[in-house]
């Protein structure tokens, strides 16, 4: 297969691209900053039709997870940007979508598990979940995130791309061993002693295996009844008080000291980031995937923490 990643070049992108270019499939990676890749890497704006769009003809399946990273203050110009990032760029493959001849035969576009509501009494999957920014007494910056995901799919939703088949992933956190990524920043504060519970510990975590995110794709790119909102999530959530001790004890640690809610606003203030990535909700299940026969290899953390460690190397 010929597969396109437009904004490949960040984490998810590149789990992506190691496993299909180890497989023996062609992929090409269209990014801002082009650097030398066991793959093809093209230049692109994200924002104009360019010379990068032919790389759109005759591909089998376009991957979109363009968009700027959301770990940071919410600010009004990184809202903006963030918020832009992903529509201008979402907008821009359809666009090079419809007039590739021949079109890709799927487009899978990165979308969020953020989408859903705040909650902790039952699970949200495709059909009965709630979508967010109705709950009330949530802060602002959790309703800036619930527009940002709905107006990301509004843009896949409105291109005009017949011949090819959409899929929006919405996604949990990818947790694989690779540095600077969360499971990477996690295990770096566990091993400091500060893994804790974030807030009470009642919010839940949705996350799911690097092994198993890429073969959801594989999944999806070959599975050609399906389509519209996918969740692409390891079909067992837990609270995050669990979350962070099944951690610890995956690393080797057994005390973790907690972080309450003001511990918490005052160290996302220092480091430039919101306290939702760690304190909203996100109980999502993947009823599509389940109910249609995928099989996860690490359907429940404590098996998928013991082997991102091992392959951290603790």
């Amino acid at each position: 297969m010929k597969i396109v990643l437009p904004g490949g070049s960040g984490q998810v992108g590149t789990v992506l691209a190691r496993a299909f270019h180890g497989a023996g499939h062609e992929v090409v990676v269209l990014s801002r900053d082009p650097r030398p890749a066991p793959w093809r890497v093209v230049a692109w704006d994200a924002e104009n039709l360019g010379k990068w769009a032919e790389e759109l003809e005759g591909a089998d399946v376009v991957v979109n997870l363009a968009g700027r990273n959301v770990n940071c203050r919410y600010g009004e110009a990184n809202r903006r940007s963030i918020l832009e990032s992903r529509v201008r760029s979402t907008r821009i493959v359809g666009e090079a979508i419809a007039a590739a001849r021949p079109a890709p035969r799927a487009w899978l576009q990165a979308s969020t598990a953020t989408i859903y509501a705040h909650r902790l009494d039952a699970a949200n999957d495709e059909a009965t979940g709630i979508l967010g920014g109705g709950e009330p007494g949530v802060p602002d910056t959790w309703n800036f995130s619930i527009e940002v995901a709905t107006s990301w799919e509004r843009a896949v939703d409105e291109a005009r791309t017949p011949g090819t088949r959409k899929v929006k992933m919405r996604s949990a956190i990818l947790m694989s061993p690779d540095r600077g990524g969360p499971f990477d920043l996690l295990a770096r504060l566990a091993r400091r002693g500060v893994g804790g519970r974030a807030g009470d510990g009642r919010q839940y975590v949705s996350w799911i295996h690097d092994a198993d995110f890429v073969a959801a794709v594989r999944w999806l790119i070959e599975h050609e009844e399906v389509e519209g909102a996918v969740n692409v999530a390891a079909p067992n959530p837990l609270p995050n008080a669990e979350f962070m001790r099944v951690l610890r004890e995956a690393l080797g640690m057994p005390i973790g000291l907690p972080a309450s809610m003001w511990m918490l606003e005052i160290a996302a203030f220092f480091l430039r980031t919101e306290t939702e990535l760690i304190l909203k909700s996100r109980r999502v299940v993947p009823a599509i995937l389940t109910g249609r026969g995928f099989d996860f290899a690490f359907p429940s953390w404590p098996e998928a923490a013991k082997d991102l460690a091992l392959r951290r190397g603790r």
